[in-house]
């Protein structure tokens, strides 16, 4: 009987200590609702989407790279807000379909806020899920205009300049070499169509230019000889491409070897070491339209040193962008006092950062203001800069 009263005691005393606690985080709860605050974060997941597999890889990775070397950064300063950021990567291989899935991973992780996508087309597919989740995106390289210019995104940013801006450069240049008629060939994609449907309008508007052929390719097609024949049928002393550098190498190489040595111009979906060394001795003489050089930059110059000593190798393309992406938006939950998704959209527009891109804050459109592209040139196996 003795031990009954005993086992009847504890049992009373846990009930008391569990209604105790019960009582405490209620008050805690309430006291949160009353004042307005919510507790700190414990960390800052900071996703990575976009090609870290596939042909576009190349174009990806950095990415992940620079989100690495930005929340290393942060976090040995004691975080954000006191929080310690995470990186967690999404690969999409650049497809839209794919980044469907990456996305509503994204979400389903509960990721705080999006570095990416990589490209145009996937990053099209992904944003109407991020939108409805109220989750903040910056992309280093999706440069499609209509993902700002059309106000369908709202939690839309990027560290490039969209693409009517690159095609305007591309066709004064290609006006500058004294090229008159011009095949434009593309990809179908958002990006590559995009991009040379923009340049198609520009050269339309010209005097003394035009397009004598507009053409679309499918990716990923063995070769391009009947692309290259009708280029060569066409009376074109130029050719514009907009896509990516698997197509560009291949449809290069074609005309070379069909002794059609005319100028060749691209986009920055071109400007990447991998279409050089794909095209090999083809690449050589080739144009692209690329982000304007950074390496005078402070910032870029530590981070480039950072990726060296980390990764033991130079960065690839988009790095100082998706760098700058990553430190603008983890600087704007960091001036925002908060992960709320409105209160980071507003700093974003209204506050500047320095990056990797220079001292930056966001248009109304989400576009980064101060940023813009440059045309370089294969020469002895590397892209520079044409002055």
């Amino acid at each position: 009987m003795r031990k009954l009263h005993l086992i009847v005691l504890c049992l009373a005393m846990v009930a008391m200590l569990v209604a105790c606690g019960e009582a405490e985080k209620k008050a805690d709860e309430s006291a949160d609702v009353k004042t307005g605050e919510t507790a700190a974060p414990a960390k800052i997941v900071l996703g990575v989407a976009g090609a870290h597999s596939g042909d576009l890889a190349s174009y990806g990775l950095p990415s992940v790279n620079a989100a690495k070397l930005v929340a290393a950064k942060l976090n040995a300063a004691g975080g954000v807000n006191g929080a310690m950021v995470e990186v967690v990567a999404q690969d999409d291989q650049c497809k839209p379909e794919l980044a469907t899935n990456a996305a509503t991973k994204m979400v389903s992780e509960e990721i705080t806020i999006v570095l990416g996508h990589i490209c145009s087309g996937a990053t099209k597919a992904a944003m109407p899920i991020y939108l409805e989740s109220k989750i903040v995106v910056i992309s280093p390289s999706a440069t499609n205009p209509p993902l700002t210019q059309s106000g369908d995104y709202p939690n839309f940013f990027r560290t490039i300049a969209p693409d009517d801006a690159q095609a305007a450069l591309e066709v004064a240049f290609a006006k500058g070499l004294g090229l008159k008629k011009i095949a434009v060939i593309h990809d179908k994609g958002d990006y590559g169509k995009g991009f040379a449907s923009f340049c198609k309008t520009y050269i339309e508007a010209e005097d003394g230019i035009e397009v004598v052929l507009f053409e679309g390719v499918t990716p990923g097609a063995v070769d391009y000889s009947a692309v290259v024949q009708k280029i060569k049928g066409s009376g074109a002393d130029g050719v514009i491409f907009g896509g990516y550098h698997p197509e560009a190498s291949k449809i290069v190489s074609g005309m070379r070897k069909k002794g059609v040595d005319f100028p060749f111009l691209s986009d920055d979906g071109v400007k990447d070491d991998t279409f050089i060394k794909v095209a090999g001795k083809y690449a050589e003489g080739v144009y692209a339209t690329g982000p304007m050089d950074f390496s005078d930059n402070p910032i870029y110059q530590e981070a480039v040193a950072a990726h060296k000593a980390e990764f033991g190798s130079d960065p690839g393309p988009f790095f100082p962008e998706a760098y700058s992406a990553a430190l603008a938006l983890l600087t704007a939950v960091e001036n925002a006092g908060s992960t709320d998704y409105d209160k980071v959209v507003e700093a974003l527009h209204t506050q500047y950062v320095d990056t990797a891109v220079g001292k930056i804050k966001f248009d109304a459109k989400g576009d980064a203001e101060g940023v813009g592209f440059s045309v370089y040139q294969v020469r002895d196996g590397k892209y520079v800069e044409v002055k």
